[in-house]
Order: structure tokens, then sequence, then C-alpha cells
């Protein structure tokens, strides 16, 4: 089998279930961007090195963004019924990584931060910037069609929990973050 079909040279692409759109679809804009994100991760994991405590946990998150996207990919009234899992624990799965995260880490997360700090941090970061964008274009989605309830909730708590890897592997080697300043409610508690 040839891996060009030379279907979407007139500018769209199929979707799950036989039905094609435009390649600047909301549908495809979004799909891509989680796509993104998922390359992104697998940079990460190079950069990490396969010994990494963190493969395991990337490795599945980069199995369930492919699951979600072949959802997301399916519009509601097509019949093919799709038949990969729908990762339903996700926001939980990323709410527990980032409590043990945080619990180890030396410094509580009071501040918006400039990213970088190092390679493995930055591209935390990047993958965490890419998230958001994809969840922008997940909301957008959610206007036109039905969305299960589980993959905006993953996608949302993702992109806070790379934030929390970028600072956990900061503080892992010792990097001092550069702060900008003090997330929102934190300034309106100080000021009380």
């Amino acid at each position: 089998m040839k891996i060009y079909t030379k279907k979407g040279d007139k500018g769209t692409t199929g979707l799950f279930g036989g039905s094609r759109v435009g390649k600047d679809d909301v549908r495809i804009e979004c799909i891509g961007t989680l796509d993104e994100a998922n390359s992104t991760i697998g940079l990460l994991r190079v950069q990490l090195g396969s010994d990494h405590q963190w493969q395991g946990s990337l490795h599945k998150i980069q199995k369930d963004l492919m699951d979600m996207m072949s959802h997301l990919a399916r519009p509601s009234d097509a019949k093919k019924e799709n038949k990969n899992p729908m990762p339903v624990d996700g926001a939980e799965f990323c709410e527990t990584w980032i409590d043990a995260l945080e619990t180890a880490m030396t410094a509580p997360s009071d501040y918006f931060l400039l990213p970088g700090g190092n390679q493995v941090s930055a591209l935390c970061h990047m993958a965490r910037t890419q998230m958001r964008r994809g969840e922008r274009r997940l909301v957008a989605l959610m206007k036109t069609d039905t969305v299960h309830e589980a993959i905006p909730a993953y996608i949302n708590r993702l992109s806070d929990l790379f934030f929390t890897l970028a600072r956990a592997e900061m503080d892992r080697a010792g990097v001092a973050e550069e702060k900008w300043q003090l997330f929102l409610y934190k300034r309106f508690k100080k000021a009380e």
C-alpha cells in the first residue's frame, strides 16, 4: 500500500466514517495541533533517554492522544463506530502525576514563568503551549459537534501537567526558575 493517495491534492481530507472536509476545517485544525503536541512529546522522550522515569507515562499520553484524535476525527453523525479506546481516566491520571511531582519539588508553584531553563524544561513548555492551542481549537469544534467529555478534561490537564513537568525538571537540575509575576489569585491573596 502506498503512503500517498492523491485524494488530498485539492485541499480536502477524509474523516472517520468516510466524509471529507477541507484541510482547514476546525476539526482538522484541532487534530493537527494535538498531533504537533504529540510529536513534541516524542522529541521530549528522545531527549530524556530510554531509561528515564517519565518514559512510561509519556508513552501512555502519546497513545491516549492518538486514541483521542481518532475519536475527534469521527463526526457524531458518522455511521461507522470507532472501536479505539476512550481514555476516560486521563484527567485523573494527570492530576495524580501533578500532585506527586509537586510534593517532590522544593518550592511551590506560585509564579508565571519564562519558558526555558534547559532543553527538557523548554520542550515541556512547547508541549504545554501546543496543548493549550489544541484546547482552543477543541472548544471551537465543540461549538459545532458533540465531543466526549473526557477529551476536553484530559487536554486541559495535560497543559497543567507539562507546566509541572517543566518545573520538576528545573528543580531536579538545580536550575533557577525565571519568574515573571505571581499568579493572579496569589496577588489578590497577598494584597488582603
